[in-house]
């Protein structure tokens, strides 16, 4: 951040430097997740991409949307919000907080235009079943949008061999950069088919010619950019992607299975109900509590950030975590058991110490 601090004081507008990066960032993006960077465009947020997505499909020919009740809000509110242009939207409903691929089977049929898909869920860390939820859309036809944003930079990515034909994703979580970025990849076969709506300057061909009488959009993905890019995030959104690639991505992915096996297995030897999949290799683990946002603020005084989603108190584990962080929060729980939803054994046991 300093350095784009430092290239504005010394140079007042710099656009050619500021383009250089934002075309590394592009560069950065596309290889963390196995693209090319003509696939990749650099976006506020993921709901201004999937927005510039969304405006770009017609809903004429196919016209149904389906997608499971454990998304992001903002999913659910882009895909509703293209009801006045045609679009029926259904969701998968869970079962014992789990989205089952037969419960999209039964939904997903030759009248779906795409299944927009969560990666992780944020409210309990489910992970969806991407490759086959992927392999039932696309034989019947439908496109398959992948949401990682509660997954990116905790494990290596490869959208190819996902098979996804779309991807979003931004740098305020476990890519370890600022708010204000996100990127999505696009199928260059499907971009190009697309003339998105919701557009700006920087999503046109030829950006720096300044014709207002001319809309031509830009080649691949780019196309789906919009106003004037986030540079000062940018600087920061480099900074972490650098550090990842330092560390390795694998490296990353088994650090936080180690923890997240540690915390759910000690939780359960408390007896405290867990959201989460037993199975789960993380990054979020999902604690049933009586009073979320309290032990959050709780936690916070003893210097642990954390989050609540309804009745789960979220614990997210990253690179820069250890097993000490895992026994801190176990003793917290452990002191704090009477705030939580636990086994009858547990909660017997917790009133005798």
């Amino acid at each position: 951040m300093l350095d784009y601090l430092d290239s504005w004081h010394e140079h007042g507008s710099p656009w050619d430097l500021w383009i250089e990066q934002y075309e590394v960032g592009r560069q950065r993006f596309a290889e963390l997740i196995g693209a090319e960077p003509e696939e990749v465009a650099l976006v506020a947020s993921a709901s201004a991409g999937v927005n510039a997505l969304a405006s770009g499909l017609s809903f004429q020919q196919r016209n149904k949307v389906v997608l499971g009740e454990f998304e992001f809000p903002t999913m659910g509110h882009i895909w509703m919000a293209q009801r006045p242009r045609g679009a029926n939207v259904h969701f998968v409903d869970a079962v014992n907080n789990r989205l089952r691929v037969e419960a999209y089977e039964t939904l997903v049929d030759r009248n779906t235009l795409i299944v927009p898909l969560t990666h992780v869920c944020f409210m309990n860390g489910f992970r969806s079943q991407v490759a086959d939820i992927a392999k039932l859309a696309h034989d019947r036809g439908a496109l398959v949008l992948l949401d990682d944003y509660q997954d990116s930079g905790t494990r290596p990515i490869d959208v190819k061999a996902m098979q996804v034909d779309a991807y979003v994703s931004g740098t305020l979580k476990y890519l370890l950069g600022p708010p204000g970025l996100a990127f999505m990849y696009v199928r260059k076969s499907i971009a190009e088919t697309l003339v998105p709506t919701v557009t700006g300057w920087f999503g046109q061909k030829y950006t720096f010619a300044f014709d207002v009488k001319l809309l031509e959009p830009a080649p691949g993905t780019r196309r789906f950019e919009s106003g004037t890019p986030p540079i000062p995030t940018i600087y920061g959104a480099l900074a972490g992607i650098k550090l990842l690639q330092e560390f390795g991505l694998q490296n990353v992915a088994d650090q936080i299975r180690v923890l997240t096996k540690t915390l759910i297995s000690d939780a359960l030897g408390l007896g405290i109900q867990i959201k989460t999949p037993l199975d789960s290799v993380g990054p979020l683990v999902v604690l049933q509590s009586k009073d979320a946002e309290a032990l959050v603020r709780l936690f916070a005084s003893q210097g642990v950030v954390c989050s609540s989603r309804h009745d789960g108190l979220r614990i997210s584990f990253h690179a820069y975590n250890n097993l000490d962080d895992v026994r801190f929060v176990l003793r917290l729980l452990e002191e704090n058991l009477q705030m939580l939803v636990t086994s009858p054994a547990a909660i017997s046991t917790a009133g005798e110490t």
